[in-house]
């Protein structure tokens, strides 16, 4: 097998049979199969799945017990593709799979890089928010983390078995894939793409969840956002303190104490809301080691189609 292709769904019963048409006629020099991924859909996504299943040998299927995020559907798929190279595609047919084309061809070509992924630069469809919003998380993770995040990345991207068995190693349950293939390296090579408009039904991604999907990388992958606060802390207390100092002099000198005193309430006030921002980061902190330790699984898969130890089954 030269080329296996994960396509995680959530609710893409309208575009399930576009993207499967649109990759036989674009791919038909390649073998490959596709892995689709059913992230709890409540649509009809899995009967749509289960009858293109009978009808096509290409076609694998993973189906979770409910909703766990599209990470965890691309892990799953990632432990049971089989070829040469894997892919990443979304379901909705934005990403063309004319550049999977691109991609195959320059990884055959270029032994020495071990991925290839698609950026896009331009963002036409994108709304002046998640524009704008895509930028400023790029310029704030790359300033306070560790690692380099590429930026306008996203996850249509493929890569060799030596990246997908790197990425299957790390045991945190709190995946976010695009800081797990920036920490593990390997060479890269960029194409810029058009992002297509959606041919049926609504992004899922909305601002809510683009807000904590970036929030989680931050918390992931930078320790700085607590350094940040402690130093804050620190130069809260050197001025609350040199301001205490002041008033003591002044009163004993002149003998009261003036207007001043508001501004030790505005200085007090402002410390305790720094104090509960840190007990809140903290906490964000603590509920990210809670579930490291808590032994939950990143998904639950409630059946598969298609396998090698479905046939034995």
């Amino acid at each position: 097998m030269e080329l296996s292709i994960i396509v995680p769904m959530y609710n893409e019963e309208q575009n399930v049979k576009n993207l499967l048409d649109t990759v036989k006629s674009t791919l038909k020099n390649i073998k490959y199969e596709l892995i689709f991924v059913n992230d709890g859909s409540f649509d009809n996504t899995d009967e749509v799945v289960r009858k293109l299943c009978s009808k096509n040998k290409t076609i694998k299927y993973i189906n979770f017990s409910k909703n766990y995020g599209k990470d965890a559907a691309v892990i799953a798929g990632m432990k049971y593709a089989s070829g040469k190279y894997t892919a990443v595609i979304d379901a909705d047919m934005q990403q063309h799979p004319k550049y999977l084309v691109q991609m195959y061809d320059f990884l055959n070509k270029n032994s020495d890089y071990d991925q290839a992924i698609m950026i896009n630069k331009k963002r036409s469809n994108a709304s002046i928010i998640k524009k704008i919003g895509g930028r400023l998380f790029y310029r704030l993770i790359n300033g306070i983390s560790d690692i380099h995040f590429e930026d306008d990345a996203s996850d249509f991207r493929m890569f060799r078995n030596n990246v997908k068995e790197a990425i299957l190693s790390i045991s945190t349950n709190n995946k976010f894939l695009k800081g797990m293939f920036s920490w593990c390296g390997f060479k890269t090579k960029c194409f810029e793409y058009q992002v297509l408009p959606r041919t049926y039904g609504k992004s899922k991604f909305n601002i809510k969840n683009s807000f904590k999907y970036a929030f989680r990388g931050i918390i992931n992958y930078s320790k700085r956002p607590l350094v940040i606060l402690l130093n804050i802390g620190l130069f809260m207390s050197i001025i609350c303190f040199l301001a205490l100092i002041y008033l003591i002099v002044k009163s004993i000198i002149i003998g009261a104490i003036y207007k001043e005193f508001l501004f030790i309430i505005d200085v007090v006030l402002l410390v305790g809301n720094v104090n509960l921002l840190g007990i809140g980061l903290l906490g964000v902190y603590l509920a990210n080691v809670q579930s490291e330790v808590s032994g939950h699984p990143n998904y639950i898969i409630k059946d598969t189609i298609g396998f090698k130890k479905d046939k034995e089954d």
